[in-house]
């Protein structure tokens, strides 16, 4: 079995996952997993399969076709996971929004070889004032030889500086 990742987007609307995922069965493949969602009126989504490898390039050629029907979809195979052994640590993060809060947080967690596994990311109005709140929710794979304590000094620093508030806990 060839293991694929797709990944789609199209504007939202009935019957799009049934189609791609007709397309997957049609050529004997498994759906494994997915992450999708709808947003702004479009539907982006990511999804992992297996798929004989004699019916691989029948399967990416039927996806393609399904651009006629507005419907994106590219093709990637598998990687190979890394060799590191990590600690998975949940992240959570509130504050006043501004521009650059992703980009100051994920560079940070780069440079400290800490890897992002899972980012939510709203702007919602606060209760009472109605100023804008940004909340991310971050499953992040932080290497074994880092200690915890480093990274929540690191980012504590940081969260100071963009004047949020940030939490770190230990997956369950």
């Amino acid at each position: 079995m060839d293991h694929l990742i797709l990944t789609v987007i199209a504007q939202d609307q009935p019957g799009l996952v049934e189609r791609v995922a007709q397309c997957v069965a049609r050529h004997g493949g498994n759906w494994l997993e997915s992450r999708m969602s709808r947003m702004a009126g479009q539907f982006a989504g990511i999804l992992r399969v297996d798929v004989p490898a004699a019916s691989h390039g029948a399967l990416m050629e039927a996806l393609n076709e399904l651009g006629a029907q507005g419907i994106r979809v590219q093709l990637a195979s598998a990687g190979a996971e890394p060799d590191c052994t990590w600690k998975s640590i949940h992240l959570d993060l509130l504050g006043n929004d501004r521009a650059g809060i992703v980009r100051d947080i994920t560079r940070l967690l780069a440079a400290n070889g800490v890897n992002l596994e899972n980012l939510v990311t709203e702007v919602t109005a606060a209760p009472m004032s109605g100023e804008p709140l940004f909340h991310a929710q971050a499953t992040l794979a932080v290497p074994e030889g880092l200690p915890l304590s480093t990274l929540q000094t690191s980012l504590e620093g940081l969260a100071d500086d963009l004047m949020v508030e940030l939490k770190l806990r230990m997956e369950d």
